[in-house]
């Protein structure tokens, strides 16, 4: 298969077009301003709509108008402007409205550095928006991963009908590397979905035709819809879990990482075997639902101990480990950066050497 070395924001964009992404409403902000301006060159070359929203909140309430119909539709911001779009993904997740959100991780809190980093994992993971929903998230550690993922975020979406975000941090979106596109859907195929949303979405009522309420069902209760969220939420848990084990079977240290911090600790997991040290890698690719089983099948008797890599200060994946880990490895330690300061090899090395001795 051909491989074109892209940057990943244009990598992104392109990879939904084929995905079959038609409708496109986003804000500039950096470091993700490659999406929205690769989609308004190519959304015109496919039949496709794009708009430069006047702001975040109207962007993201596009969206929801677009995907109301049937269409397949995305948004992408960075950080903040995610913040901004947080009522609008609320509102899609209540009315079960599948669309794609892109959210590319910069420095914080607040408007905080244009640099890449990794400290929106709470934002996506745990609270994505009022309400206590969840939504399906997933982290590429590579520009080709991001480009599968891309696929398999729009096929989600409409599996469950809800919002999935994809969440790259900003050196990912920034980097160029050589890329496998996936093949563009077929006209035939595309005509099948929408065939397929037309079961639910507003297309205009037919005569005769009752009102419906998309996301809602008229005779159940608040606390019923609730439940029956959270019901589809533990089922993610059986079938949805996305992760990566390297060299865990016999490891006496693992390093653990999402993202382009995954690729550092897992070269140091390189240079450390080399070195006749047993270390291992455990990367999630689905942040949610968070895999819990790669924790559990552990050797907690011949563990010294779990190294956390995140490029985040305060460190905050490290608390979805503590939970999995549930007490039974007494030594977790992070080795963190922060405001677009990526993270070194030789920080993960050094702190997994010292946790080793």
């Amino acid at each position: 298969m051909e491989r074109i070395f892209m940057k990943g924001s244009e990598a992104i964009a392109e990879s939904a077009v084929r995905a079959g992404c038609r409708f496109f409403a986003g804000y500039p902000i950096t470091p993700q301003n490659e999406i929205p301006e690769y989609f308004s060159r190519r959304m015109p070359e496919v039949g496709g709509v794009f708009v430069q929203g006047e702001s975040e909140v109207a962007s993201v309430n596009m969206i929801y108008g677009a995907a109301s119909g049937g269409v397949r539709a995305m948004t992408s911001s960075s950080s903040c402007g995610i913040a901004l779009k947080s009522e609008g993904i609320s509102y899609l997740a209540a009315a079960r409205f599948p669309c794609v959100i892109c959210s590319v991780m910069r420095g914080g809190p607040g408007c905080g550095e244009i640099k890449p980093a990794q400290q929106d994992y709470f934002q996506a993971t745990k609270a994505s928006g009022n309400g206590g929903f969840r939504t399906l998230v997933y982290a590429p550690s590579t520009v080709q991963e991001a480009v599968d993922l891309m696929e398999l975020s729009f096929e989600k979406a409409e599996q469950y009908r809800y919002p999935v975000i994809l969440l790259v941090d900003g050196f990912i979106a920034v980097m160029m590397e050589p890329v496998s596109l996936p093949a563009m859907l077929t006209d035939e195929r595309l005509t099948e979905i929408r065939e397929k949303a037309d079961k639910w979405a507003l297309g205009g009522r037919k005569p005769g035709e009752g009102t419906r309420m998309l996301g809602w069902e008229a005779d159940k209760s608040l606390m019923e819809q609730n439940t029956r969220e959270a019901e589809m939420y533990e089922g993610w848990k059986k079938t949805e879990t996305m992760v990566e084990e390297y060299m865990t079977e016999d490891a006496e240290l693992i390093i653990t990482a999402y993202g382009t911090s995954a690729r550092i600790a897992r070269s140091a997991v390189e240079v450390l075997r080399a070195e006749g040290r047993k270390v291992g890698l455990i990367r999630p690719i689905a942040l949610y639902p968070f895999a819990g089983e790669p924790w559990e099948k552990l050797d907690y008797e011949k563990l010294k101990g779990i190294l956390v890599a995140e490029m985040s200060i305060p460190a905050l994946y490290v608390e979805d480990v503590q939970a999995a880990v549930a007490r039974r490895c007494g030594n977790i330690r992070t080795v963190l950066s922060s405001g677009g300061v990526i993270l070194t090899r030789d920080q993960v090395l050094k702190a997994a050497r010292e946790m080793l001795q």
